[in-house]
């Protein structure tokens, strides 16, 4: 059976039309049922400003206020989400977009505001996906397009890290259909670099001891962490593979593949 593909796509990709059109249309050779969550802050950064609604992070983590949590639905469930499926369907890709309240795919908990504030941001509850849903929709032919913003169960909508909701599907998904998975965080490098300006310095494999000792040195560093933390994490729970990779790379074994 080929393995099911849960595909993260970076903020980078989404901004940047060209390679957002190349990533997308490349999915069509990618063989076997699949999967893609996506994000979307740099457009919800823009369009805050244009509203004169302030943004504000904490250690790099957005705090999501009533405001901006406005404007993370309207962007990443709304422009973001329907702008690939659209794109996805003119490369012959029968892709359907959604959220995590569709369905009640997703369902989070909002996280505590101690020791920070982060307003309307969700925690993934383990055992919350529902992966059911998500295998009756690949099932008819479906490639389910997710984007961030899940629910509590109560009628709240929240903003949930993207690579966080990735590695929830792909980890649950494998464990309740016992379909092999393949985990795919593409962003705009070819993968874990050892410096960040050579491509030639790419790390091909990495165990979880390497990469502890790559974040000790510093050479990994900032918003890879979380990336490469979710990343473990799957592995940890029984993902069968993960890589990080290029957009341009979809669908080969160039990138850095975890184990």
């Amino acid at each position: 059976m080929l393995k099911l593909s849960i595909i993260k796509i970076g903020g980078n990709v989404i901004n940047n039309p060209s390679e957002l059109d190349g990533f997308l249309k490349s999915l069509s050779s990618l063989k076997g049922p699949k999967i893609i969550v996506h994000g979307g802050g740099v457009l919800a950064t823009e369009l805050a400003n244009q509203l004169n609604i302030e943004t504000k992070f904490i250690g790099g983590r957005r705090i999501t206020s009533e405001e901006m949590l406005r404007v993370a639905v309207m962007v990443y469930a709304g422009w973001i989400n329907k702008t690939i499926v659209a794109k996805l369907q003119s490369f012959g890709i029968n892709a359907i977009g959604l959220c995590g309240a569709d369905g009640g795919i997703i369902r989070c908990t909002k996280r505590s505001s101690t020791p920070n504030d982060y307003g309307f941001v969700g925690d993934l509850i383990e055992g919350s996906i529902n992966t059911d849903s998500l295998k009756s929709l690949i099932d008819s032919g479906f490639v389910p397009v997710l984007s961030a913003i899940t629910h509590d169960g109560y009628g709240q909508l929240l903003n949930t890290n993207a690579d966080t909701i990735a590695r929830g599907i792909a980890t649950e998904m494998e464990a309740s259909t016992g379909t092999k998975t393949r985990l795919i965080y593409v962003f705009d490098k070819l993968g874990v670099l050892r410096d960040i300006s050579d491509d030639k310095s790419l790390i091909k494999r990495m165990s979880q001891a390497e990469y502890e000792e790559l974040k000790a040195k510093g050479i990994i560093f900032e918003g890879m962490i979380p990336k490469l933390d979710n990343a473990f994490s799957a592995i940890e729970s029984g993902v069968s593979e993960v890589i990080l990779q290029h957009s341009s790379k979809i669908g080969t074994d160039i990138g850095t593949i975890l184990y």
